[in-house]
């Protein structure tokens, strides 16, 4: 990680880039990321090409605002239906601006008349990549602050390119060119998704099979890419190996040294790198709202 930067993205504002975790995180200060031109945005990129995660405090973002921000960064994915917002509620917090509801959702454990507007509630998020039980997983997501609670909710991020530069030479080499099955049938709290059936054996596990290393099409690092633990299946080696390994390289992943962990503040905007971090959420009481919106960016197929 670097020291503090200062860069200048206009004649009149100057960026400073400020790390926060040992091996991931920055804060990204100086900048308004509703009124951001090309040159602060190329330095932004650079940032979070060395940090992984980079942190903007005190923005007040439109939903426009976050889908054009975001879309600076690739193509945006757009929202499965059962995490779309509301795109006219009475309460504002929950509304998402219909000229950006088909790339803006909502994450948040609001009720309205006993129904759930967003996703995800007030639950434990267990350590996880963004779908990665697709072919071409999402490169990034985006997460603006709206409303959080007093305690918990918070987001950790974790380090894959420390994960798997700490691997000794013996356990690198034997999982080069090995691969991994992620489970599709679970969200990131554990939830059976719609239509799956429940997995007893990991070797029926159904969901996209990628790299347990992959390499990161902007950096031309090498990292882990685990994805989520639960049901995954190495189909190179008998069960009880792949159980073993990747118990190992989980246990690896999550040490606190390859992590931070993110307290959340109204107005934060998140910026993860999906490709080679990891995330999980603390759960929270529920008699306290947490609102969020999100976006996420198109990725390419590992390799």
């Amino acid at each position: 990680m670097q020291g503090e930067e200062t860069m200048s993205a206009t004649a009149t504002t100057t960026i400073r880039v400020r790390p926060l975790g040992a091996v991931i995180g920055a804060d990204i200060e100086g900048v308004d990321l509703a009124a951001l031109d090309d040159d602060g945005f190329a330095r932004i990129a650079r940032a979070w090409a060395d940090h992984l995660v980079l942190r903007f405090r005190g923005q007040k973002l439109t939903d426009v605002d976050l889908m054009q921000f975001s879309r600076r960064l690739g193509a945006l994915d757009r929202v499965p239906i059962r995490a779309a917002g509301v795109v006219m509620a009475a309460d504002p917090r929950l509304a998402i601006a219909p000229e950006a509801a088909e790339f803006v959702s909502v994450i948040s454990n609001v009720k309205i008349d006993g129904k759930a507007i967003g996703g995800l509630g007030n639950y434990e998020s267990h350590w996880h990549t963004d779908m990665s039980y697709n072919d071409i997983p999402p490169m990034a997501s985006a997460l603006y602050g709206i409303e959080v609670p007093p305690t918990g909710g918070n987001t950790s991020f974790a380090s894959m390119y420390a994960a798997y530069d700490a691997l000794d030479s013996e356990t690198g080499a034997r999982i080069d060119g090995l691969t991994c099955i992620h489970d599709a049938s679970r969200n990131s709290v554990g939830e059976l998704r719609r239509g799956f059936a429940e997995i007893a054996d990991p070797q029926q596990t159904v969901g996209a099979r990628h790299p347990l290393v992959r390499t990161h099409p902007v950096t031309g690092r090498k990292c882990l890419f685990l994805g989520r633990r639960r049901s995954a299946y190495i189909p190179e080696l008998p069960l009880a190996e792949s159980e073993a390994l990747l118990d190992m390289l989980w246990a690896e992943a999550t040490r606190p040294e390859f992590c931070w962990t993110q307290v959340w503040q109204p107005g934060d905007l998140m910026l993860w790198d999906n490709r080679c971090a990891l995330h999980r959420r603390d759960d929270f009481d529920d008699r306290h709202q947490r609102i969020m919106h999100r976006t996420q960016i198109c990725g390419d197929r590992p390799y």
